[in-house]
């Protein structure tokens, strides 16, 4: 009060108290200039929470700052990139975000007209921090410049030089210290003094509550551990300014003992009415048997968090991490596809186009069909390796059907064997007829094979054909065919087309993605890929030779492959995927687990190369599990290749014809065999020697086949069979057959009454059929048939053999009463 009322009498002259209000400021000015710091303090945040973001595409930029034409990525425009760089970057670094709240305090106080005196310590305390924090995060300027800036980073690189890096964090460790007991106001006494105090509330009773020293003892820690509310409620001089500042004050005014009746206890009510409702809690034992804890600890309170499930997702990404994804080529890490330097050029120049040649057929064609009273607007040609298309477009009013007959006709005045005409053109406004070349060029494999569109396809099986009649590479993928059937007359080009197919597959694809099922009636054709066995080829378990030669072995094979499927697709149910892309892809993310059966699932190809003379030999037992895997097997990944050199629809049936869109026809003799191939003519008018049309159930493609010569294949095949190869080929699940009469009726006591004299007529007449047994015994079929079955177990007749009886093994009645008698006595 004192100090008061000295301030207010102080006397102030008349020429002070003019200079004073010249110079303070009036409440307007105070508003005006705390609104500028607090939309500056936001500005700061806009353009360092920017600089965070866009900063790095900002630094370019800060030099061309009075350049208009710069843009900057900065929130508050080229200002903002110049503060966010000057605090963040060239000033504290992150500590700089202090500066934002200390202008907005400050603003905030001179809007509300607040005393800014006691901003003093406040901005004491945020520069200290400001210093520590840029200094501390100085030690990641080497990389993160941006966490100390340059000045936390420089005076880092200074105090080191003098004190070293464990010298610099002791002093920041005592600048955090002297932060926490000057500006926080911790100390060991208040820490200790707050479980003291735990402690003693938790053993007061409620008799106690009028005790003048527990009271005081209270009051003494309320005033340490809350001195600004202690203040509020001890204050009872009305002059709170002077009592705020002056700290000592305090001390003596809490420990005075007039102040114990100075004190409300109404105020002490809350605090000791909280304690009294902790100890009159009755303790209680826990489910477990395990006791709770004495009342003065009551407040401590074990929780247990119940541990959580593991997801298998997670498994599999941490696999993932760790060790990267499955790669299944690492069993042949250090296998090296083939080079195209084994494959040879047949043609130096390319295509070679006969001016004269072009044309005189021009000509020819316009000479033609002038004869017959059509005018042509337009021609133009365009060469390929073996057949030139010449495309007219004719004057309107000409029926298109007018030009499609004249096709022998022009022809005839070309002088050329295999004229196609196309009318129209699918996609084109035009007429094509395709002549052949006087000179065709040859198509070679490694012209194709070096391409970019094959090198550069990115398809699942992709293969190189050859070029067609706009000498472009024709690669097609066999993964979307997804089976392909070729047909063609003999010495046409079908085994070089089967040829450049499979160089296709092993220029492109590892051995551990792609294996082949080669099935060859002729023997001769594609017995140079046993060099490549263990790497490529697949087989059953128990045959020798890879590459199937044998017909009666070639049924097996095929109802392994449908055993092959069903396993697959078991396998695709268990991982929920639809295809075999999918499955792989989920295997290679580790995902699906090795013991659980899961596997990586290669592609299988089977090839068979003369498809005609195994439907003679073996019929329905041959089509049935082929037409099983064409409706089936493309989900999996087995795709199946069919090459005959007699396509009647006795061996391409409609079944087969159905699962096969993919068509490949080489030059057939008669219209029939076109239609039948392709459901269309134009293979009897190609001209041989490798010239195809192929078809995937829209358009036809005219192409030029790849030649792809024995020598070739066969250094193709030794460069890859003199790697290191799996220790065998691919071995597909093993079928059991019906074998009828091993499996039937083996206990004696189920056989037919009729069992012994059937024997007997049989063994008398040395032939065992059923029709014998149906005249003799007067049976039915069908009881005859059992009794051939169960004469075939016991071994008295052999196994069936088509249309021929069956052989006897008992030569006479003797020798079966001696059968007899053996079996009784067994």
């Amino acid at each position: 009060m004192a100090k008061s009322t000295k301030k207010e009498s102080t006397p102030i002259e008349p020429g002070e108290t003019s200079l004073l209000s010249r110079f303070s400021p009036s409440r307007q000015h105070k508003i005006a200039f705390g609104v500028l710091l607090v939309l500056l303090s936001i500005a700061l945040a806009v353009s360092f929470v920017s600089y965070f973001v866009n900063g790095k595409f900002d630094q370019s930029e800060l030099n061309d700052f009075a350049n208009r034409n710069s843009h900057v990525q900065n929130w508050l425009g080229k200002f903002g990139a110049f503060l966010s760089d000057f605090f963040i970057y060239k000033g504290f670094g992150v500590a700089s975000f202090l500066f934002v709240r200390l202008l907005f305090i400050t603003g905030a106080y001179l809007v509300l007209d607040m005393s800014v005196s006691k901003l003093k310590k406040t901005w004491f305390w945020d520069i200290f921090v400001i210093i520590i924090l840029s200094i501390l995060f100085g030690f990641f300027g080497d990389f993160l410049p941006e966490l100390g800036g340059v000045i936390g980073y420089e005076m880092n690189l200074f105090s080191q030089d003098y004190i070293g890096k464990s010298g610099t964090l002791l002093a920041l460790i005592f600048g955090i210290v002297i932060y926490l007991i000057f500006k926080i106001k911790i100390s060991p006494d208040k820490i200790k003094g707050f479980f003291e105090s735990a402690k003693a509330e938790a053993k007061t009773d409620l008799a106690s509550q009028n005790d003048t020293n527990s009271t005081a003892y209270i009051l003494e820690e309320f005033a340490v551990d809350e001195p600004e509310e202690a203040k509020d409620s001890l204050m009872t001089s009305p002059n709170k300014k002077d009592f705020e500042s002056d700290e000592e004050d305090l001390g003596e005014i809490t420990l005075k003992p007039i102040s114990q009746f100075e004190i409300n206890k109404q105020d002490l009510k809350p605090t000791i009415s909280t304690a009294s409702e902790l100890s009159l809690e009755p303790a209680k034992k826990e489910p477990d048997g395990l006791e709770e804890n004495p009342p003065q600890e009551n407040g401590f309170v074990i929780e247990k968090v119940e541990e959580e499930d593991i997801i298998e997702e997670n498994l599999a990404a941490r696999l993932v991490s760790d060790f990267g994804e499955f790669d299944p080529t690492l069993d042949l890490s250090n296998f090296k596809f083939p080079t195209i330097d084994l494959l040879k050029e047949y043609s130096s120049g390319g295509i070679t186009i006969n001016q004269a040649e072009l044309e005189e057929n021009k000509n020819n064609i316009v000479e033609t069909l002038r004869n017959y009273k059509i005018e042509i607007a337009q021609i133009k040609a365009t060469v390929g390796p073996s057949v030139t298309l010449y495309e007219i477009v004719p004057e309107a009013g000409i029926r298109i059907s007018k030009i499609k007959s004249l096709e022998d006709d022009i022809a005839l005045s070309l002088s050329a064997l295999g004229i196609r005409i196309i009318a129209p053109i699918p996609g084109k406004g035009t007429i094509g007829i395709e002549v052949p070349n006087k000179n065709p060029s040859m198509v070679s494999m490694k012209s194709v094979i070096g391409s970019a569109k094959f090198q550069e396809a990115e398809m699942e099986l992709p293969i190189a054909l050859g070029k067609t009649i706009s000498n472009e590479t024709f690669v097609v993928d066999l993964a979307k065919m997804p089976h392909l059937l070729m047909a063609g007359a003999t010495g046409q080009g079908k085994s070089v087309g089967l040829n450049a197919v499979l160089t296709s597959l092993l220029y492109k694809k590892h051995p551990a993605e792609v294996k082949f099922v080669l099935v060859d009636p002729k023997k001769v054709e594609l017995t140079l890929f046993n060099k490549i066995e263990r790497h490529y080829l697949a087989k059953l378990p128990d045959v020798e030779e890879a590459i199937i030669t044998d017909n009666s072995k070639v049924i097996t094979t095929l109802n392994s492959l449908c055993v092959e499927m069903d396993h697959r697709y078991s396998l695709l149910k268990d991982a929920m995927v639809r295809n075999i892309k999918e499955y792989n892809e989920k295997f290679r993310q580790r995902k699906l687990n090795p013991e659980a059966g899961h596997r990586f699932l290669p592609y299988i190809v089977l090839v068979v190369d003369e498809f005609a003379d195994l439907i003679m030999t073996a019929g329905k037992e041959v089509e049935t599990p082929i037409a099983r895997l064409a409706q089936l097997a493309r989900a999996i990944g087995i795709h199946l290749i069919i090459a005959t050199q007699r396509p009647s629809v006795n061996v391409i049936t409609g079944m087969i014809k159905a699962n096969f869109p993919a068509r490949i026809a080489f030059r057939v003799t008669s219209k029939i065999d076109s239609r039948t191939i392709l459901d269309s003519g134009g293979a009897d008018q190609l001209i041989g020697r490798g010239d195809l049309l192929y078809t995937n159930g829209n358009d036809l493609v005219r192409v030029q086949c790849a030649f792809v010569d024995t020598p070739e294949v066969e250094k193709i095949t030794e460069f890859i069979g003199s790697q290191k190869a799996y220790a065998t080929a691919y071995l597909l699940p093993e079928f059991v057959g019906e074998d009828s009469g091993i499996t039937l009726d083996m206990d004696i006591s189920e056989r037919d009454s009729l069992f012994r004299d059937a024997a007997e007529v049989i063994v008398t007449a040395q032939q065992g059929s059923a029709s014998l047994i149906q005249r003799k015994l007067k049976l039915g079929y069908n009881r005859a048939g059992r009794l051939i079955d169960q004469l075939e177990a016991a071994g008295i007749v052999g196994p069936f053999e088509g249309s021929k009886a069956r052989s006897v093994n008992i030569p006479d009645l003797v020798a079966l009463e001696h059968f007899f008698n053996n079996e009784k006595n067994n």
